[in-house]
């Protein structure tokens, strides 16, 4: 019997699109045992019916997808998972959930994959790097594909001294709608600023310089075409940079808007969050996260059986 933590991760942070990434302190839980069947039992956002009671579901598709990377057959297994992260907001839900999949996997084989190898396989899984890598591997994430396609990472830790908030309205934005009011190309100057943008986030968090991030945060490549998507996005953004937030961006596909500020600050932003969000919405102060955690558990089943 396996535990996994996994924390919510928010994405892109401006101009880092499917590249950049923050792990945030609040985590998926999720247990496994072996089980006649594979069973699936979910607590958490959204209320009961948020996430079906079958099989068939992002936990077990992780699970599943070491196995058969590593050419075995997987076990059948009882899942049950407590999750506070909230659903279709940009906070990383999915990829989290098949992260504690894989990672679950990876630990009953023996941590044959390793963290760098659940990192590979969830992130051709997910398509897209950038909520698995700080959700595999904590912190502020950088990720990247190769000249074959295969996806690398490397972390930071995030400086002390930064603090975050998300202000998160109570509707949803599913990552497929978001995505498809994206263009298929882009003008070569956005593609250049836009990169240079995301190497100085690199720089920021590297150097603890978060003045850095009114420039490294500024988005051309998605958050222009997502804003119709969120009413008061860009009216928010401009509140939040001039009561002293470093950067405010898009969390992931959305409709979250994440805020990187100091102690000085914070009072400040939040308030304009609060605004934003909405009575029904919310707004979450999380400390950056660290990567997976696997802990083995004891199953009083078992030790009802010997005595």
């Amino acid at each position: 019997m396996l535990r996994v933590r996994v924390a919510a991760t928010s994405a892109n942070l401006g101009p880092g699109f499917d590249a950049l990434g923050i792990a945030l302190d609040l985590d998926l839980t999720v247990t496994a045992r072996p089980s006649p069947r594979d069973s699936f039992h979910y607590r958490g956002e959204g209320g009961a019916g948020a996430v079906p009671d079958t099989p068939h579901n992002l936990v077990h598709r992780g699970f599943h997808a070491v196995y058969h990377e590593l050419g075995l057959e997987p076990p059948t297994v009882a899942v049950e998972a407590d999750n506070p992260i909230p659903l279709a907001r940009g906070l990383g839900s999915s990829s989290a959930a098949l992260v504690a999949g894989a990672a679950l996997a990876d630990g009953m084989v023996g941590e044959r994959l390793g963290r760098p190898g659940v990192f590979r396989l969830v992130a051709r899984l997910e398509g897209h790097p950038d909520n698995v890598g700080p959700a595999v591997f904590g912190g502020f994430t950088v990720a990247a594909a190769d000249e074959d396609g295969e996806f690398v990472a490397a972390s930071l830790a995030l400086p002390a001294g930064w603090r975050l908030l998300f202000g998160i309205p109570a509707f949803e934005l599913p990552t497929a709608k978001a995505r498809a009011v994206l263009p298929s190309n882009y003008p070569r100057a956005d593609a250049v600023r836009s990169t240079g943008r995301a190497a100085l986030w690199a720089v920021a968090v590297a150097d603890d310089r978060p003045e850095l991030l009114r420039v490294a945060s500024l988005d051309l490549l998605h958050e222009p075409y997502r804003a119709p998507l969120v009413p008061g996005l860009e009216a928010c953004s401009h509140a939040l940079r001039e009561r002293g937030a470093f950067a405010a961006f898009l969390s992931g596909a959305g409709p979250t808007l994440g805020v990187v500020t100091d102690a000085t600050h914070v009072a400040a932003c939040r308030e304009e969050l609060e605004a934003f969000a909405g009575p029904a919405g919310r707004v979450l102060e999380p400390a950056a996260g660290l990567g997976y955690r696997t802990e083995p558990l004891h199953d009083p089943a078992d030790a009802a059986s010997t005595t």
